[in-house]
């Protein structure tokens, strides 16, 4: 694979087999990566393209595309629905206790009222442009030039307008979307694994895009991915460890160390709760995370079906 063949795959994104450079965070709100926040910044593109070769040189192997039908792909899309919503309507539409943003669709994607901006990547308007771009009809809130902000300016407002038109129509907009949705995790999950490499010791690269891999050889490994990585971030991010460990994806591939596809997914499974016991365990006591250890755990079993 050329470098110009591989930027052009990071850029342009046509289908799910591609990175999509659009994509944002997801599920447990983290903030951009080092990598991200510099391709946002103003720039030239040969600053990018310098990035992506950076990358690029950082790979043991070449990439390979993750390649998923349709229906692996809405398969996916509705177990992660589960996963975040209960598999719900009403989930679709959510805005949580103590937070200043909505979240929104199966992966609970953030969007920020108008003025209003904080430690999270938004990532709700890069949503709706992925999804628009591959021909879906959006309802009338989305529709217009330029990235829209939340019309609801706080959790009560939002409450209030629980049946309103506007969230009836926007909460059926992603009802019909979810595989479209699912696409949009797909993509951002092939983005990660460059991010991953980079931040992983050197010694270690090679052993984390083998079990990046395996995992992606079977629509199974591919959903537990995707689900993690939504769920729990990449684990490049220094600001998201306890006692210097971390809990995201990153982390979770280097404990795996076997090389069979078969057994790829239940070796995920088994890394991931004991990554997620020992943030627990590392956390500080003032955010009584053992209360949510047991709902991480029966998520990560869905994974190998336990």
């Amino acid at each position: 694979m050329t470098m110009s063949c591989f930027i052009k795959g990071v850029l342009l994104a046509d289908t799910v087999k591609l990175v999509a450079a659009e994509t944002g965070t997801l599920i447990d709100k983290r903030r951009p990566s080092r990598t991200e926040g510099r391709l946002r910044s103003k720039g030239c593109f040969s600053s990018a393209a310098f990035v992506f070769a950076t990358l690029i040189i950082l790979l043991p192997n070449p990439l390979h595309a993750i390649t998923l039908s349709h229906a692996d792909v809405l398969k996916i899309g509705k177990k992660i629905w589960q996963n975040e919503c209960n598999g719900t309507i009403a989930g679709l539409t959510s805005w949580n206790t103590g937070e200043d943003f909505a979240s929104l669709g199966i992966g609970h994607f953030i969007w920020y009222p108008k003025g209003r901006r904080g430690p999270f990547e938004e990532s709700f308007p890069k949503l709706v442009s992925f999804i628009s771009k591959r021909g879906a009809k959006l309802p009338t809130l989305l529709l217009g030039t330029g990235e829209k902000a939340c019309p609801w300016n706080s959790r009560k407002e939002f409450l209030q307008a629980q049946h309103s038109t506007e969230m009836n129509q926007l909460r059926t907009f992603l009802a019909d979307t979810v595989d479209l949705q699912a696409e949009f995790l797909l993509a951002r999950l092939d983005n990660a694994l460059p991010k991953m490499l980079a931040e992983a010791a050197p010694s270690d690269r090679a052993n984390v895009q083998e079990q990046f891999e395996r995992l992606t050889k079977t629509p199974q490994g591919c959903y537990a991915l995707i689900d993690y990585v939504n769920f729990k971030g990449e684990g490049v991010l220094h600001t998201e460890r306890y006692q210097g460990q971390g809990w995201g994806l990153l982390q979770v591939l280097e404990a795996m160390h076997a090389t069979s596809t078969t057994d790829a997914v239940n070796e995920f499974a088994r890394a991931a709760k004991a990554v997620l016991t020992r943030r627990v365990q590392n956390s500080p006591a003032e955010r009584h995370e053992s209360q949510w250890l047991s709902g991480w755990i029966r998520r990560v079993n869905s994974y190998n079906g336990g």
